[in-house]
């Protein structure tokens, strides 16, 4: 199972998968590695990433792109009025208030979330993994801007969930960015013992502006601050661009730009390639737009200093942005070792010297600047994946806003209490403690400002309070987390239940003890007491005071307190599981029309090549083997069906096509087999030929007496001898039959006959063949005598031969 980490941008989507050899960004089905953040709607089908964004001028209605910024918002927020304007497709709200999107999909109105746009994409970055990878995905890891409030966070994991895709972590595009910076930037990592390396990031994509800071140690990863404009990017200075030419142009070609929608959207398009290419050249460059509206050409030019000048607030505003980091951060410019640069946006020449400005460093490119986040994510995703083993590093990420808690006080006022304040490190949980004699309702929202029309995360309310018997408030718990995801969450809430309970304590004491006042009364608690005498223990008096003793019990009633589940009821932003549940639905059922349409085209277009294909060969190199008359009906043939193609036939049903496939398919199949046995047949003619002469080869060398084949017998030199006469017969036989044998009629002997004669002949030459030689075995030496005396053995004690066995050599 693969793991792959996303990118999840506001105008493009980058996927990188986790592999053995390292971390790869996987390419599109059209060979990129970028995926346009569009989805479009067909009449039969729905048109996502790259493709989408191809068609857009032409169906500009209904194509969504820009999306993101929707995403778990109503439609009554200010940030979706403002976003409104930029779009030319629908924005509108359905009866619950949420902003969504009206397009024109199969032939019908319908009605979309920000959220099921984005499980759309999803499902296309999902099926070009599986596709790059040969394998199914499910578990991954998907970035967000670290400005995202809860509701967004929540949005896009129930967007995830429409997808089929198991979200291991929501994760920050900060900590995404230097968890990928950490890992490959090996030599700027101190060891334990030295004081952390900090680095600082400067991030500008297509829709924000982000700058964090990062504390590096070994194994460690701490973030120190983040700060974000989430209305600064890239497309704010195509906008200042292109209004700059809507002015222009209306003055020198009496054109107004902005009333055309489709012609705004190709001014965009070039405005971002000027703007790009103003980052590399400081000279003057043209911007030229063919029949751009009523058939008019246009054409203009800008240069870097007037781009400067024109986008001078806007630059103003990534100064600020980037000095409030260095503030909040408590950096000085000299503690900061590297000043990192991601994002497409970055390019731009006067970022680069604020970056140096401000920091008082050459801004660094060691990442890439548009795969950072991806391959960050794919990173994190291979750690928490038990599938994969990967040095792990210690990431201790911020949480960008701060949390309270409102409560109601007893004389009804409310109280506050700061949870989880600015900065702090997530995950992470608390247990807040609160005593009550009837249930209540906390308030979880933000202390600092957001980029949201509230600051309320959500209302719990707990259920099931009751005062103790005594009358007293009972003692509530509650377990607040920001998870792993970034989201303020409640696990649980508990309340302690006392009650007072008589347990048996074993109490010793010796049987002839008598109490000196029996009519004491006993404690209510009786502690077990050690005796600080030491005695010991193999001492025979010891022994037999222990034996002395009776063990009695007494009867003690202890306070004890059990933990009871609080059950609880919450109120957060986001969707409700029956609705995540219909959208689920909604996005199998999408997904399998979008699969039974992309069947259909692949019928078709399958039929549509082969009339191509058919009617081309019968002209040239089918053309031999079929009839004028038959060549004629079958291209008349197929000129009728490729004229029903591009007319009735244009939206038909997938088994239509294929009927009218295998129709053809029985007229053009058997001249195509003509054409392949004609072919093939020399071959398989050779090969017999080859197999006979090898036979023949056998036979020669056996009767000039070599010693290869000296081994056969006469009798298998008959049967080899008659194998080969049978093939040379059926051999020449078929040749006869093939002499007057006309292209355009089914031979008499097929290559499959050829084909099974060869086997027939090679079955019956192998076990004579390579029938293997018998062993023979050398002769054995015969030695002269039986046993060999060494004869120059000397003779001790008056010439008597040595008896001992070390002076003999026997054999």
């Amino acid at each position: 199972m693969s793991v792959i980490g996303i990118d999840f941008g506001n105008d493009t989507c980058y996927v990188a998968v986790a592999r053995t050899g390292g971390i790869e960004t996987i390419d599109n089905d059209y060979s990129l590695r970028a995926t346009p953040s569009v989805v479009a709607f067909g009449e039969r089908s729905r048109i996502l990433g790259t493709a989408a964004k191809n068609q857009m001028v032409a169906n500009l209605k209904n194509t969504l792109f820009g999306f993101k910024r929707f995403i778990g918002r109503n439609f009554a927020d200010p940030i979706v009025e403002r976003e409104m304007a930029r779009y030319p497709f629908t924005v509108c709200s359905n009866e619950t208030g949420r902003v969504g999107f009206r397009v024109e999909y199969l032939n019908e109105s319908r009605f979309f979330t920000p959220e099921q746009a984005a499980a759309m994409l999803f499902t296309k970055l999902k099926q070009t993994s599986e596709t790059a990878l040969g394998q199914k995905v499910s578990d991954c890891v998907i970035s967000c801007p670290a400005y995202f409030t809860d509701s967004e966070r929540c949005s896009l994991l129930d967007a995830a969930q429409m997808a089929g895709l198991n979200v291991l972590r929501l994760m920050n595009d900060t900590a995404s960015t230097a968890l990928n910076y950490g890992m490959y930037k090996q030599d700027i990592i101190p060891a334990v013992e030295e004081p952390s390396r900090n680095v600082v990031f400067v991030d500008c994509g297509h829709s924000s502006f982000q700058v964090f800071a990062c504390a590096f140690n070994k194994g460690k990863l701490k973030m120190l601050a983040t700060c974000s404009d989430h209305e600064l990017g890239g497309r704010d200075f195509d906008e200042a661009l292109a209004n700059y030419f809507c002015e222009e142009f209306r003055g020198k070609y009496n054109i107004e730009v902005k009333s055309h929608p489709k012609a705004y959207i190709r001014l965009l398009g070039e405005v971002e390639k000027l703007k790009k290419q103003m980052s590399a050249n400081s000279t003057k460059l043209p911007i030229n737009i063919e029949c751009f509206v009523n058939e008019k050409d246009v054409s203009s030019s800008m240069q870097r200093n007037d781009f400067e000048a024109l986008c001078g607030p806007l630059f103003a505003r990534a100064e600020t942005t980037m000095k409030k980091c260095l503030d909040d951060s408590g950096l000085s410019p000299e503690s900061i070792v590297a000043v990192e640069i991601v994002g497409g946006s970055t390019r731009i020449p006067a970022i680069k010297l604020l970056i140096e400005k401000i920091f008082g460093k050459t801004p660094s490119t060691t990442l890439n600047q548009d795969e950072a986040v991806a391959r960050g994510c794919a990173l994190q995703c291979a750690m928490l994946s038990p599938n994969f083993k990967v040095k792990d590093i210690n990431i201790t990420d911020v949480h960008h806003y701060g949390v309270n808690v409102v409560y109601a006080e007893k004389d009804s006022s409310e109280g506050v209490m700061e949870v989880f304040p600015r900065y702090h490190p997530v995950p992470f949980s608390r247990k807040l403690t609160f005593y009550r004699k009837e249930p209540f309702t906390i308030r979880a929202q933000y202390i600092n400002e957001v980029p949201f029309p509230t600051q309320i995360i959500g209302i719990f309310k707990f259920l099931n309070i009751k005062p103790s018997p005594e009358g007293d408030a009972i003692k509530v718990q509650i377990k607040a987390r920001i998870n792993i995801h970034g989201c303020f969450v409640i696990e649980g809430a508990t309340w302690i239940q006392k009650s007072e309970v008589e347990v048996e304590q074993p109490m010793e004491t010796e049987s002839n003890e008598v109490p000196a006042d029996e009519n004491a009364s006993k404690p209510e608690n009786v502690e077990e007491t050690k005796s600080e005498e030491s005695v010991p223990a193999e001492t025979e008096s010891s022994a037999d005071k222990d034996a002395e003793k009776e063990k009695k019990t007494v009867k003690v009633k202890k306070t004890v307190g059990k933990s009871v589940d609080l059950p609880y009821e919450r109120k957060i932003f986001g969707l409700c599981r029956e609705d995540l549940g219909v959208f689920v639905e909604d996005e199998a059922k999408m997904v399998a029309d979008d699969q039974f349409e992309k069947e259909r085209i692949d019928a078709k277009n399958t039929l549509e090549e082969y009339i191509y294909e058919m009617r081309s060969k019968l002209e040239e190199e089918l053309s031999d083997y079929a009839e004028e008359t038959f060549k004629h009906d079958f291209t008349q043939k197929l000129s009728e069906l490729e004229n029903w193609l591009y007319d009735e036939g244009e939206n038909q049903q997938k088994k239509i096509y294929c009927q009218h496939l295998e129709e053809l398919k029985k007229i053009g199949e058997p001249i195509k087999d003509l054409r392949r046995e004609d072919l093939e047949r020399p071959r398989a003619i050779q090969e017999l030929e080859r197999v006979i002469q090898k036979g023949h080869k056998v036979i020669w060398s056996r009767q000039n007496g070599e010693a290869t084949y000296d081994h056969l017998e006469p009798k298998e030199i008959d049967e080899l001898t008659k194998a080969i006469q049978e093939a040379e017969k059926m051999l020449e036989s078929a040749r006869l039959a093939l002499r007057d044998h006309k292209k355009h009629l089914a031979p008499k002997v097929k290559v499959a006959d050829i084909q099974n004669l060869i086997k027939q002949t090679e079955s019956r030459f192998s076990p004579i063949i390579y029938k293997k030689k018998p062993v023979v075995e050398p002769p054995k030496p015969t030695p002269a005598n039986e046993a060999e005396v060494n004869t120059s053995s000397q003779t001790n004690n008056g010439g008597k031969q040595a008896e001992s066995p070390e002076s003999m050599d026997v054999e």
